[in-house]
């Protein structure tokens, strides 16, 4: 059960355990919850938003551009389902920080996500850009890596700041290396800084918006409800207005892209889902099931976009 959402008895990452490393068989031995969303249904409600994004981004965006097909029906039908897909994000971005803390293994996770954001990239190219390769834009797998890589590095220095302690009496009293600690805690505050940097120049899904995100996310898991919303809206508008200020600054006003960033803040109704979270993982599905099915919809999504266009 997650303390985050008011429900008491479950602890931070590190409080239980030195680099986020749970055992897999924690959540069975909390106490039966009642009702509640597990952790398998959150994910399969991020999959079906991403999937209506996504249909919508591919599919109905090309059917727009073609005449014979814009309507003011489709231009409508095409905002609710890009709106739609303002949750998906924020689930897996929480699901991820859920997935750190009770993995064995945080290098064998990150390896997963790697893998599966190589596999990924042609099939994002094509259906994004209709090129294989398209350097100017990488699928979200790589935010997730980054992210991942960003938690690993802030918990390696918060711990080794925290443990820096010198015997300076019998009692076995001891202070703080400050110095050390400093360097540690700025060493931590770098690699998020480093984690944004990469993201905005590898053009990764999301860009350093996704980053911090998983950061917020990581940070306030502890926290209360309206401080883990506020966290997540304040990174949604002001990140998202930031990276598309720094895209296209030279084609339109700061006003109009602030207008326009405000969209990702009905990622916030993901929060509806979330606060239901029962701390359970639920019935899985295959791992190899859930990380391929991101690189497979989107060959179905191109070949359909192709079939409209006349291409097939």
């Amino acid at each position: 059960m997650n303390k985050a959402w008011a429900m008491p008895g479950r602890k931070s990452c590190a409080e239980m355990g030195i680099n986020m490393e749970y055992t897999e068989n924690v959540t069975q031995t909390l106490p039966p919850v009642r009702g509640g969303v597990t952790g398998s249904t959150l994910k399969i409600i991020a999959i079906i938003a991403m999937f209506i994004d996504h249909t919508a981004a591919i599919v109905l965006e090309r059917m727009i551009y073609m005449q014979k097909y814009a309507s003011i029906s489709l231009y409508g039908i095409y905002g609710v389902m890009r709106l739609i897909g303002r949750l998906g994000f924020p689930i897996f971005c929480f699901l991820l920080i859920e997935g750190l803390c009770y993995t064995k293994d945080v290098k064998k996770y990150a390896g997963r996500l790697f893998l599966f954001a190589l596999v990924s990239e042609i099939p994002f190219d094509l259906a994004f850009s209709e090129v294989c390769f398209n350097r100017g834009s990488q699928n979200v797998f790589f935010t997730l890596l980054i992210g991942v890589l960003v938690l690993a590095a802030w918990e390696w220095a918060e711990q080794k700041a925290d443990g820096l302690r010198m015997p300076v009496d019998s009692r076995g009293h001891g202070t703080i290396t400050s110095v050390t600690r400093v360097v540690l805690r700025v060493a931590a505050i770098a690699a998020v800084l480093l984690g944004c940097l990469a993201a905005y120049g590898l053009h990764t899904d999301y860009r350093f918006m996704g980053v911090l995100l998983i950061f917020a996310f990581y940070r306030t898991r502890e926290k209360s409800l309206p401080v883990q919303v506020a966290a997540a809206g304040c990174v949604m508008l002001f990140g998202t207005w930031g990276a598309n200020c720094l895209k296209y600054k030279d084609s339109y006003t700061l006003s109009y892209l602030f207008r326009f960033s405000m969209r990702e803040m009905y990622g916030l109704f993901a929060f509806i889902p979330i606060v239901l979270y029962n701390g359970r993982k639920g019935r899985q599905l295959p791992k190899a099931v859930c990380y391929g099915f991101y690189p497979v919809h989107l060959l179905l999504l191109h070949f359909v976009a192709q079939m409209i266009s006349g291409r097939v």
